[in-house]
């Protein structure tokens, strides 16, 4: 056994790039925030996209046939106006030979601006009851509307029987529909029309304390005189005839803008207007049609003043009082908006038109992507089945046999728990090795160690070289430098190799283009749920792509953990790199670009050992997706190489980007508007196409375990991988996502071992 070991042991000043990393690292925590911010920010806006569609809260029963007993006679017998001025129920009746012109269930950005195009041709104003989310995304039909004269009122925001809800909603209904027309015109309204209602005799002892309560609030209650049924579609005749009050009395009449295919109301619309017009019939609005009858009324009983009186006292949802500023007789029920009213409602607009603009956008990229990640499955399965067959085939062979000596680096930090069970798998090899041990300035006698179990085991073929601590690529670098053979083998110090594993790993090398062959990396301490998890994520994560990525000729990643290298390919691209925390991914792809061959070599095992906490879990994950990014970025410039060398560029890295980076980032949304969809959609179909997705995945991991030899029984953890550690790997790569977007840097980081992966027999599978 030979050992260099350098005499000084103090430690060297930190780097300006790790004086950045430190301060860089400061800023982790609120990078993890930003990006669960982000990811809160995109449900909140799924959420209210589906209230706003009645998807989330919404309620669709409606109240039939109840009794009416609390109901005053009155106002059952009423007109079809209500108000509780000075806290007594009254109702109002629109003047013979007057038609007050109602829709509901609007706008639509189809049928209204039909309506209102009729309107303005005949020149009457009409009354429109909307509902609030509907003027939350139509903001600029209420504002034509209100601007060629037309009236406007409430017909709640989700379209709701308010008989079966509770004071906090009805409140909520009201107030959001106020800050929608605020938002979108610029105005409050003081009437209302409460969904699925009809004529005053259908009042109910459920519906009236709700009535009495708007109308302490201020609001005028609008029930329906003649009903034109056009939501039927019976037909254009049939719509007029029913529209059309008997032996010229008044009517409120309704029809709809909204709420379906309205054909038939646009064509029976102008029709109606020439046939009342023809006997003797005006149109008004509802508060045109309580002021006419309020002036008759006055007139008759000679005092016009107290008509006055009476029309000043109307009192809105806001306080005010009298017809409000800027608004004509037609619009008395208007009120201007203001102060905190005013920018809330424009605040809900603007959220809103997010909303609507982000969740198609988002449904048309999350079907894209789960198009794209389904082909992935299937282009892994055909491609992995091929690999299998074409390298297990029994004639298979890469060339002559590799029998040459190799040299086998083991960087080393702080690994006093696993080095001399990594020096016994070695001392086991079936093939000509040297060992390399570099120390990277360990301050708990890994160095020690490591000479004492190489001479308990006997092993002369040890050399361990200590240098001050400067990170693992310099390790690597300084082992390759004082290796004697041609070919290197390079693991983890945490790691234990099969005793055929060096064998099996060289043989590729017959192949004079292979400048790099990835081994099979195994978690040894699979016996956890999170080892177990791992363990699934790297026989079908890691190794099933593998197999794919070597038949396409574009391996982004040779495992840190086992891999080989001719000597002079690592020399010739200058060694591994400390530009990135992946240095394996930065040298695998400069082998690409370099015009070597990176191949697979399934049979070459080596067992590591995983992260057995959730925080370890996260740090190396971490450094592994933002390493990811970081040589992608540096070998940007492959995507214009040209030859064998641009292979990478055309293939390997659109297929990194797009599903190691892209399709994971959104894939959190897919689990999102998954469990949406059950909880305000269809549960039956979201679990459904969950379960599919599931199966799929099953079916791939199956297969990649069939191909390893692995035992089924770890697949039973994968269900709760897909909801629990999944979901994690998504978070840790937006984290990086968002440290790479925001220019911070990470140092190279050591996680804390066990030393519980021994021998590759003690292993277990």
């Amino acid at each position: 056994m030979t050992t260099t070991t350098p005499s000084r042991r103090r430690r060297r000043a930190p780097t300006r790039i790790e004086r950045v990393a430190g301060r860089a690292a400061a800023l982790q925590k609120p990078r993890v925030i930003l990006a669960g911010l982000l990811l809160l920010a995109l449900t909140s806006v799924m959420l209210l996209d589906g209230y706003l569609r009645a998807e989330v809260g919404g309620d669709q029963r409606v109240r039939t046939g109840a009794a009416s007993g609390k109901v005053p006679d009155k106002v059952l017998d009423g007109g079809p106006i209500l108000t509780f001025r000075g806290g007594r129920a009254t109702t109002v009746s629109v003047p013979d030979k007057t038609i007050a012109l109602t829709f509901d269930d609007g706008p639509n950005p189809t049928w209204t601006p039909q309506v209102l195009a009729i309107l303005k041709k005949y020149d009457i104003p009409a009354t429109f009851f909307v509902v609030g989310s509907m003027v939350s995304r139509y903001p600029s039909i209420v504002a034509d509307m209100v601007d060629a004269g037309n009236e406007v009122g409430i017909h709640t925001f989700t379209h709701v029987d308010l008989s079966y809800q509770s004071d906090a909603r009805v409140n909520r209904e009201m107030q959001q529909t106020q800050l929608a027309l605020a938002g979108a015109a610029g105005i409050t309204t003081t009437l209302f029309r409460a969904p699925y209602s009809s004529e005053t005799d259908a009042i109910d002892n459920y519906s009236w304390p709700v009535y009495k309560k708007l109308g302490e609030d201020g609001y005028t209650s609008v029930f329906v005189d003649t009903d034109s049924d056009d939501w039927k579609r019976p037909g254009v005749s049939k719509i007029v005839k029913w529209a059309t009050p008997d032996d010229g009395e008044g009517a409120s009449v309704l029809f709809h803008d909204a709420g379906g295919e309205r054909s038939q109301t646009i064509k029976a619309l102008p029709e109606y207007i020439e046939k009342m017009r023809a006997k003797g019939y005006t149109f008004t609005t509802i508060s045109g049609a309580v002021q006419k009858e309020e002036a008759a009324g006055a007139a008759q009983a000679g005092g016009v003043q107290a008509g006055g009186q009476a029309r000043q006292g109307q009192g809105g949802p806001d306080g005010q009082a009298g017809a409000g500023s800027g608004t004509s007789n037609l619009q008395a029920a208007h009120r201007t908006a203001t102060g905190a009213t005013l920018y809330e409602g424009k605040a809900l607009i603007g959220a809103v038109a997010v909303a609507e603009w982000t969740v198609p956008v988002l449904s048309v990229g999350l079907l894209v992507v789960g198009v794209a990640v389904m082909g992935r499955f299937g282009m892994m399965l055909i491609l992995a089945r091929r690999h299998y067959r074409q390298r297990n085939r029994r004639r298979f062979n890469w060339g002559p046999p590799v029998r040459q000596p190799v040299s086998v680096i083991v960087p080393a930090y702080n690994e006093k728990e696993c080095i001399a069970n990594t020096l016994e798998s070695l001392a086991r090899s079936t093939h000509p090795i040297e060992i390399i041990v570099v120390d990277d300035g360990s301050t708990d006698g890994t160095a020690e160690i490591a000479r004492d179990a190489a001479r308990e085991l006997g092993m002369t073929n040890v050399r361990v070289i200590r240098q001050e601590n400067a990170g693992k690529p310099a390790a690597l670098n300084n082992g390759v430098r004082s290796a004697s053979h041609d070919i290197v083998v390079m693991m983890d110090g945490d790691t234990v190799f099969e005793p055929d594993a060096v064998r099996q790993l060289v043989q590729p090398f017959a192949d004079p283009g292979v400048g790099a062959v990835a081994g099979n990396a195994k978690v040894g301490n699979r016996n956890t749920v999170i080892g177990a998890w791992q363990h699934i994520e790297y026989v079908m994560g890691f190794n099933l792509d593998r197999r794919m990525y070597d038949l396409l000729r574009c391996m982004p990643t040779i495992p840190g953990a086992i891999g080989a290298f001719r000597r002079e390919a690592v020399l010739e691209v200058g060694g591994m790199s400390e530009d990135t925390l992946a240095e394996d991914t930065d040298i695998t792809i400069a082998m690409h670009r370099a015009g070597r061959r990176v191949v697979y070599q399934e049979h070459a095992r080596a067992w590591t050992e995983a992260p057995g906490s959730l925080k370890q879990l996260w740090s190396q994950r971490y450094r592994w997706s933002y390493g990811t990014m970081q040589a992608l970025w540096k070998h940007r410039k492959s995507l214009t190489d040209k030859g064998p060398s641009g292979r990478f560029g055309r293939v390997g890295m659109p297929l990194v980007v797009i599903f190691q980076i892209v399709t994971p980032v959104f894939a959190p949304l897919i689990d999102v508007f998954t469990v949406y969809s059950m909880i305000f959609v269809d549960f039956g179909a979201a679990l459904l196409a969950w379960l599919a997705v599931l199966a799929v995945q099953l079916l791939c991991a199956a297969y990649a375990f069939r191909l390893d030899r692995e035992k089924y029984r770890y697949l039973l953890m994968m269900p709760l991988q897909q909801l629990a550690y999944r979901q994690m790997m998504y978070l840790v790569l937006i984290h990086s996502c968002i440290t790479a977007m925001t220019g911070g840097r990470l140092r190279w980081q050591k996680l804390k071992r066990t030393g519980e992966v021994g021998t590759p027999a003690g292993a277990g599978r």
